[in-house]
C-alpha cells in the first residue's frame, strides 16, 4: 500500500517541530490551554494595612502601581470614613474582566475592571467576609461571610446578594470544581469543609477538618482534588473532590501555614504551600505527596497563585511587603516585585489587560511601601528555633507593628513587650498578651510610634522588643529577643 504524503508530512513536522502543551491551570479546567506569560496579564494583591490593590506586570517583574481603596490609620478610624478597611480576599471573574476584593474591616466587595482599574461596584456583605469567589460560569459570587455562618451568594450582573447559604460559623473561603458542580466550603471556627451543589445551594457532603483553622483552599483543574490549609496546626489536607469526599492525605507543612494552590508544568502536578513561621514554600507532588522542594522566599508568605501556563508562582510576602516570583521548573526565586504593606491573597489573571497599557486609574506606591523589619531569635546562642519576623508598616507617626511569632511552646500565653535592654532585662512594657496556637505561633498586631522607640539613636530612649512567658497576665521569663 503506497503512503500517504499528507500522513508523511504530518509525521515530519511532529517529530522535528513538536507542539509542547500542557493541561490548564486552576482554578479552570485542565482541557483549557496553558495561556503564555504576556504585557497583558496582571498580579494583583490585597493589601491589609495601607488598605490597596497593587497591580504588577509578569514579564518584567514591575510594579505599576497600586488601586487605592481606602486610607491607613488614623484616617480610617473617622466616623466619617468611606473607604475599605483591611483590604484581604481576592478572586477573579471567568472572563478575566473583574477582580473581587474583600474588605474584612468595612464588611465589603469591591469589584473592580481590570482593563482600567477602575471600581465598578461595591457590595457590602455580612461581618468580616473573608474571601470570595466566581462560579465557574460566572453567574455568581461566592464569599465566605466568616464572622457570621454563611455564605453570601451575589448576582454577578446586579452585584446585589441574591441569597445565602447556611453552612457552620466561621467559613473560611469557598472554591470550585472546575467543572462547576461543587463549591467547596473550608471553616476558619469548626473543624468541617462543606460541600455544595452550585446548581441549587445544597449541602452534599462534609469532610472533616483535622483542626477549626482553614484560611484557604484550592481544587485541582484535573477535578480530581482539593487541597486545604490549616493555619493553626500547621497542617495542609488533600480529599477527593468527588462523592463521598474522602479524606486522601494529611501532611505537616509547618507552622503558620497559610496559602496552598495548584501547578501544572512539563515535570507533573505540583501542590505549592506557604509556611509563613518558616518563611518557606513546600512543593508536594500531587500524585505520590512527595515533597519536592523547599524554597526560601521571604519573611511571612502568604498569598499564592501560578501565571497561566504554570511556569510561574507569586508569592505574597506578608511582612516583607513584596512578591517574591518562582519559577516552578527550577523552584528557584528569580525575582522580587515590591508591593504595598502586608499583601494577603494574591491573584494572576491572564490576559487583563487585551488593549492598552492598563495604568488608568494607578497611584504611585509612596509611603504604603514604608515598613522597618526585625527579627526576635530564641535566647542562647544555641537556640535553633524558627525565629519570628516583625514588620512595622508605617501608618504616619504610628505604625502597625506585626509579629508572625513561631518556634514556642503550643497553647501557651505569652507577651510582646518592650524592654530597657537588649538581653530583655529591666523593665518591661506590654504591648500584647497572646496565646500560641497548638504549632507553636501566632500572628500579634499592636499600634503604635514604636519604630521611633526600637530605632532611637538615644541610649536612654531606645527600647528592644522581646517576647516573654505571661504569669498571671504579665510578663514572666524572657524566651525571644531583637537581634542585633
Amino acid at each position: 500500500m503506497r503512503p500517504n504524503l499528507k500522513t508523511i508530512a504530518l509525521l515530519a513536522s511532529t517529530v522535528l517541530f513538536p507542539v509542547v502543551a500542557f493541561a490548564g491551570q486552576a482554578p479552570g479546567l485542565a482541557s483549557d490551554p496553558d495561556i503564555p506569560i504576556t504585557h497583558k496579564d496582571r498580579i494583583y494583591a490585597a493589601e491589609q494595612f495601607s488598605n490597596t490593590v497593587s497591580v504588577s506586570d509578569p514579564v518584567d517583574n514591575k510594579l505599576l502601581g497600586v488601586i487605592k481603596l481606602g486610607d491607613p490609620q488614623p484616617g480610617n478610624l473617622s466616623p466619617l470614613y468611606k473607604g475599605q478597611v483591611l483590604v484581604h480576599g481576592m478572586g477573579f471573574s471567568p472572563d478575566h474582566k473583574t477582580l473581587a476584593v474583600v474588605s474584612i474591616g468595612s464588611n465589603s466587595v469591591t469589584f473592580i475592571d481590570t482593563a482600567t482599574n477602575a471600581v465598578k461596584h461595591t457590595t457590602y456583605v455580612g461581618r468580616s467576609p473573608h474571601e470570595a469567589f466566581y462560579t465557574p460560569d460566572g453567574k455568581e459570587i461566592w464569599v465566605t461571610v466568616r464572622g457570621e455562618d454563611y455564605i453570601s451568594v451575589i448576582d454577578a450582573n446586579s452585584f446585589e446578594e441574591k441569597t445565602r447559604i447556611k453552612v457552620a460559623p466561621g467559613p473560611g473561603m469557598q472554591i470550585f470544581s472546575p467543572d462547576g458542580k461543587y463549591g467547596y466550603i473550608c471553616s476558619s471556627f469548626n473543624p468541617d469543609v462543606a460541600v455544595v451543589t452550585v446548581a441549587d445551594h445544597q449541602i452534599v457532603g462534609h469532610v472533616k477538618q483535622a483542626s477549626p483553622f482553614c484560611p484557604n483552599i484550592a481544587a485541582s483543574a484535573d477535578g480530581k482534588q482539593v487541597w486545604f490549609t490549616l493555619k493553626d496546626v500547621g497542617k495542609t489536607q488533600v480529599f477527593d473532590a468527588q462523592a463521598p469526599f474522602d479524606l486522601i492525605k494529611t501532611l505537616d507543612t509547618g507552622p503558620i501555614t497559610n496559602h496552598v494552590n495548584l501547578v501544572v508544568n512539563k515535570n507533573g502536578s505540583f501542590a505549592y504551600v506557604t509556611v509563613g513561621g518558616l518563611n518557606e514554600v513546600k512543593v508536594y507532588r500531587t500524585d505520590t505527596f512527595e515533597q519536592v522542594a523547599t524554597i526560601p522566599v521571604g519573611n511571612l508568605p502568604h498569598g499564592i497563585w501560578p501565571s497561566g501556563d504554570g511556569t510561574r508562582v507569586y508569592v505574597g510576602l506578608e511582612n516583607a511587603d513584596q512578591f517574591a516570583v518562582i519559577d516552578t521548573l527550577t523552584n528557584k526565586v528569580i525575582a522580587n516585585i515590591p508591593i504595598g504593606q502586608a499583601p494577603q491573597a494574591v491573584a494572576y489573571v491572564p490576559n487583563a489587560v487585551p488593549e492598552g497599557d492598563g495604568t488608568q486609574n494607578l497611584v504611585p506606591l509612596g509611603t504604603a511601601g514604608d515598613a522597618a523589619h526585625l527579627t526576635l531569635t530564641g535566647k542562647g546562642s544555641d537556640d535553633k528555633k524558627p525565629e519570628t519576623s516583625v514588620t512595622l508598616f508605617n501608618q504616619g507617626l504610628t505604625q502597625v507593628l506585626q509579629a508572625a511569632v513561631a518556634g514556642l511552646d503550643p497553647k501557651k500565653p505569652y507577651v510582646l513587650a518592650l524592654s530597657e535592654k537588649a538581653d530583655g532585662s529591666g523593665q518591661l512594657q506590654a504591648l500584647a498578651t497572646f496565646m500560641t496556637n497548638p504549632a507553636g505561633s501566632a500572628i500579634v498586631n499592636a499600634v503604635g510610634p514604636i519604630r521611633q522607640i526600637v530605632e532611637a539613636k538615644h541610649k536612654d530612649e531606645k527600647r528592644y522588643l522581646v517576647v516573654t512567658t505571661a504569669v498571671d497576665g504579665k510578663s514572666g521569663e524572657v524566651v525571644q529577643v531583637q537581634a542585633k
